[in-house]
């Protein structure tokens, strides 16, 4: 990566951090996907109970094999059958791994979600919540964090299924009521109520969508 580019993306993650510092989240800064897999595994104890909703950049740090090697009690919905057994399951695990839509320069998380089950747990249920988040995901504020949500993050994800909705055909939000629609949920993590819950670790990548 360009030295200015690292520079600028080491400030403007500290500055971050220093907003979710504020709204009593903790954060920390990566300066690539090896240290941001220590520092998740130097936060999550041996032998925790997790779970995670949808996440590419937890699998693109090496998190998700490393806790399924290590010893802990992952529980994956992909291997599961009942989809929703393991979903429920997320409420009461020690953690719960996410990593947000879009997050704005002053520590304010975004996040849309269409079964809702991953927005519910980041907002109530588990003990944890630990987001990985890439340098491309910062916004200059809750107006720019949205937009990026809906016509960068959603029409991407829309690609991975087999749904039928204008985003997927046109890579850009069109307010749609379809069936199909991913974007049921939004949640705008402004505050934790809980002292040491929520856990944000931005990592000096470009990672997820």
């Amino acid at each position: 990566m360009n030295e200015n580019k690292q520079k600028r993306n080491e400030l403007l993650a500290y500055t971050t951090i220093k907003g979710l510092n504020s709204r009593n989240m903790q954060g920390y800064y990566a300066e690539d996907k090896e240290e941001a897999l220590k520092i998740a595994l130097d936060l999550i104890e041996q032998e925790s109970t997790i779970t995670m909703g949808g996440g590419m950049s937890i699998d693109e740090i090496g998190l998700k094999n490393a806790l399924k090697a290590g010893n802990y009690h992952f529980i994956d919905r992909d291997e599961m059958q009942d989809k929703r057994k393991a979903m429920l399951a997320a409420y009461d695990a020690d953690w719960f791994l996410a990593s947000a839509n879009a997050i704005t320069q002053d520590g304010v998380l975004i996040n849309i979600d269409g079964n809702s089950n991953r927005v519910s747990a980041i907002a109530q249920g588990p003990h944890h919540v630990l987001f990985i988040v890439g340098m491309n995901k910062i916004c200059a504020d809750v107006d720019h964090a949205m937009k990026r949500a809906r016509n960068v993050a959603a029409p991407i994800n829309a690609q991975r299924f087999d749904i039928h909705t204008p985003c997927k055909q046109t890579g850009t939000c069109l307010d749609c009521k379809s069936p199909d629609t991913i974007c049921c949920q939004f949640l705008i993590t402004r505050y934790s109520k809980h002292p040491n819950r929520i856990h944000v670790i931005l990592v000096n990548d470009d990672l997820g969508f």
